[in-house]
C-alpha cells in the first residue's frame, strides 16, 4: 500500500475504535498479545529479525545491532507487556473534572480518543507492539513508520497484532505500518493534516528536530536520553558499582541507558579506581565489553581513561561509553544535572535523606542503600508496564503542550475542553480550583513555581540572575516570561492572555 492508502485506511478505522468499550478493546489487546506468541507467528518474527540483522550487520555497531535483535524471550516480554497495558484502566469516557454551575449547568472534561496517531521511531521492533498496545489501549488508530534495518521485524510483528485485532472485530487497519522507509513517508506524516492527528517521533535528536522543524500536524517534541547517576559521599560503594554497572552496560543502545557519571570528592579518590576496574578490566576477563570512560580534569587526575571533550556531558552515546565528572556537593550534581540532562531519568545513590529529598525535589531520583536501582531499572526510565506498574510508554516529552508526560496510556486520550497543560513531574498548584489547568514542580531549590500553558512555557521564580538558571530556562523553553510568583499576578497575567 502507498503512504497515502494506509493514511485513508488508518482514518477509517479511527471510528470503530473510538466507539469500541473498554471490555473490546482489552480483548483486542490480549489477542494480540496471543498472536505474538503463537508458534507460527514467533517463528515468523525471528525469521524476520534475522533477514534485518544479516541485511544491517556492517552497517551499524553491534550495540545497535543487539536494540535491533529479536530472541522468543523478548517476543514473550512484548506479549507480556501488551497484556499487562490491557489490565490498565480504561482512560476513554474517563470525567477529568466537573462543574456545577449556579444555574443548574453541569459541565465535564472528558477524556476521549485523539483518532489517528502516528508514531515515527528507529530500528527498536520493540517499539511496533508498544505503540500498538497504548493506542489501542486509548482508542485511537495508529500509523507506524519504523527505520529501514528493522522492516521486516516490524511487519511480522505487525501481522500478528492485526490477528488478534480480527479476532475480536476491530479493524486490522487500526495498526498500519508504512511500507516506504525513505525520508518521503516521514514527511508525508508530518505533512498529513487531516489524516493524522498528533505525531509522536521516537528516537535521536535529528528525527526529534526533523519533526518538531518540519510537522503540519500536532506534534509531541520529546526528548534524547543523557541519563545521570550521582555517587554521593555516604553510598554504599558496592552497590553503586553493581547499580553503574547495569545502567550503563546491560543495554547501553536504550534511551534510559546511563551516560554521565558524577561522583562526590570525598569518595572520588577511593571509587574511581574501583569504577575503572569494575568496567574494564573485570569486564574484559569476563569476555564482556569494556566501557570507555571520558574524564573530566579532577577525575583524569585520579585514574586513566579518554579526556572528556566539549560535547561528551551533552552526548547520547547509546554505546559502551561513560562520561565521568568529579563534583563537590549535591547542590553542584543537581547544578550540572540541570543544564546537561534531557529531563529523562537520573539518580541518586546516597543515605543521606537531605540529599534524597533536595535531588528528588530538583527532577532526580533518589535510590536507598538497600534498593538496587539504576536508571535501567527504576520508573520513570523503564518503557514497559512489568516493571514500573505504568504501561508501555512511547516518549518523555520536556516540554509539551499536550496532556501529560511521561506519554503512556492514560495520555493518549485527549479531553473534550479547550485546555489541557502539565508539567513533567507535578502535583496540583494549591490554586488549581482557579487554574483547573495548571500544575508545577520546583525545578531546583533557588526556583519559585513552574507553569504550562497551552502552546507555552512560563515560569515564575525568586532568582532571576543565577547563569545557569537562565542559559536552561532559554534552551529549554519556547517563550519564557519572567513574571511574578505572587498568585494575583498570574491570575491577572492569564486572565489578560485568555481575553
Amino acid at each position: 500500500m502507498t503512504t497515502q492508502e494506509i493514511l485513508e485506511a488508518a482514518r477509517a478505522a479511527r471510528s470503530a475504535l473510538g466507539l469500541s468499550s473498554g471490555e473490546v478493546r482489552r480483548a483486542a489487546l490480549l489477542g494480540m498479545a496471543e498472536a505474538l506468541c503463537s508458534p507460527a507467528r514467533q517463528q515468523a518474527i525471528l525469521e524476520a529479525n534475522a533477514a534485518d540483522l544479516e541485511a544491517a550487520r556492517g552497517h551499524i555497531s553491534e550495540v545497535m545491532l543487539d536494540r535491533l535483535a529479536l530472541t522468543p524471550e523478548r517476543i514473550s516480554a512484548m506479549a507480556k507487556g501488551i497484556q499487562e497495558v490491557a489490565d490498565l484502566p480504561d482512560p476513554v469516557g474517563k470525567v477529568l473534572r466537573r462543574v456545577e454551575r449556579p444555574n443548574g449547568l453541569v459541565i465535564e472534561k472528558t477524556a476521549v480518543p485523539m483518532g489517528v496517531i502516528a508514531i515515527i521511531y528507529e530500528s527498536r521492533p520493540n517499539v511496533t507492539s508498544d505503540a500498538a498496545a497504548l493506542a489501542i489501549k486509548s482508542g485511537n488508530a495508529c500509523i507506524l513508520r519504523c527505520g529501514r534495518e528493522a522492516w521486516r521485524s516490524a511487519n511480522a510483528i505487525v501481522t500478528a497484532l492485526r490477528e488478534g485485532l480480527r479476532t475480536n472485530g476491530l479493524p486490522e487497519t487500526a495498526v498500519c505500518l508504512i511500507e516506504d522507509t525513505t525520508h518521503a513517508s516521514a514527511n508525508a506524516l508530518m505533512t498529513a493534516v487531516g489524516y493524522v492527528d498528533l505525531l509522536i517521533p521516537r528516537g535521536g535528536a535529528g528525527l526529534i528536530r526533523a519533526c518538531v522543524e518540519n510537522a503540519k500536524v500536532p506534534c509531541i517534541q520529546t526528548g534524547t536520553g543523557i541519563c545521570h547517576i550521582f555517587v554521593d559521599a555516604s553510598a554504599e560503594q558496592d552497590k553503586a558499582l553493581d547499580i553503574i554497572e547495569n545502567a550503563k552496560a546491560s543495554r547501553p543502545s536504550v534511551c534510559n541507558a546511563e551516560e554521565v557519571c558524577l561522583v562526590h570528592r570525598d569518595i572520588a579518590a577511593e571509587f574511581l579506581p574501583k569504577l575503572a576496574r569494575r568496567l574494564g578490566p573485570d569486564r574484559a576477563a569476563k569476555g564482556l565489553h569494556p566501557v570507555e570512560l571520558r574524564l573530566d580534569p579532577r577525575a583524569a587526575a585520579i585514574i586513566p581513561g579518554t579526556p572528556a571533550g566539549p560535547a561528551d556531558f551533552d552526548t547520547e552515546f547509546l554505546d559502551y561509553i561513560l562520561a565521568v565528572k568529579v563534583v563537590d556537593s549535591v547542590e553542584e550534581a543537581v547544578g550540572h544535572i540541570a543544564v546537561h540532562s534531557t529531563g529523562h531519568s537520573e539518580a541518586i545513590l546516597t543515605r543521606d535523606e537531605a540529599h534524597a529529598a533536595l535531588f528528588t525535589a530538583a527532577g532526580g531520583r533518589a535510590a536507598g542503600p538497600l534498593k538496587k536501582q539504576s536508571t535501567s531499572t527504576a520508573p520513570p526510565a523503564l518503557p514497559m508496564a512489568g516493571s514500573s506498574g505504568w504501561g508501555a510508554r512511547w516518549a518523555f516529552p520536556p516540554r509539551s503542550s499536550t496532556p501529560v508526560a511521561p506519554w503512556g496510556w492514560k495520555s493518549c486520550a485527549a479531553t473534550s475542553t479547550s485546555f489541557t497543560a502539565a508539567a513533567r513531574s507535578a502535583e496540583p498548584f494549591n490554586c488549581e480550583n482557579i487554574f483547573p489547568f495548571f500544575s508545577y514542580r520546583p525545578p531546583w531549590k533557588d526556583s519559585g513555581l513552574y507553569f504550562c500553558f497551552t502552546g507555552m512555557d512560563c515560569f515564575c521564580y525568586r532568582n532571576t540572575f543565577a547563569p545557569k538558571f537562565r542559559k536552561l530556562f532559554f534552551r529549554l523553553c519556547h517563550d519564557v516570561f519572567f513574571i511574578s510568583p505572587f498568585c494575583t499576578k498570574i491570575k491577572s497575567y492569564f486572565y489578560r492572555k485568555l481575553g
